[in-house]
């Protein structure tokens, strides 16, 4: 889900200021794994999509953190893996909320490992503020099929990762 709304911020602490994509914590304590090889993973699926990225934040919280934004800002009483909010396009600036619980409980229901759900919705956000989208079954198609092509390419490391748990 995206939506644009720029005076929307998160005021968590960064992990590396210097970096273009960023990790935050909002309610919930979470450590990202292999930050550095996710990072690098999230920059080459952007240089694959010709795009350029000024500032992404991915911040991670609830369940019921995510379902307050969704209420306040979309109108929306629903439970949502992710909700991007896009302040620039060119370069992309944005902020992507993402609900740990929601993709702990989405990778169970459709049984797959929590990092490569975890993975795909990284994916998944960043994909939506290159433009693509997936309100009708062609979108989500070619959606699916995107996230399929980069969750391909992830490092060995993070694969191996993902063996492990």
């Amino acid at each position: 889900m995206k939506c644009t709304l720029k005076q929307h911020r998160s005021e968590c602490m960064a992990m590396d200021s210097e970096q273009t994509i960023k990790f935050f914590n909002a309610d919930i304590e979470f450590q990202v794994p292999a930050p550095s090889e996710i990072l690098a993973w999230l920059n080459a699926l952007l240089s694959a999509e010709s795009r350029s990225a000024e500032n992404i934040e991915y911040v991670f919280c609830s369940d019921e953190y995510l379902l307050d934004i969704n209420k306040r800002y979309l109108k929306h009483d629903y439970y949502t893996d992710i909700i991007s909010f896009s302040i620039e396009d060119d370069p992309i600036e944005a902020t992507i909320y993402i609900s740990v619980d929601r993709v702990k409980d989405n990778a169970q229901k459709i049984g797959v490992e929590f990092l490569d759900e975890f993975h795909r919705v990284l994916a998944h956000g960043l994909l939506h503020l290159c433009g693509y989208l997936d309100k009708t079954d062609e979108e989500e198609k070619l959606m699916r099929e995107k996230e399929n092509q980069y969750l391909d390419i992830r490092q060995p490391a993070l694969r191996l990762m993902e063996n492990k748990n």
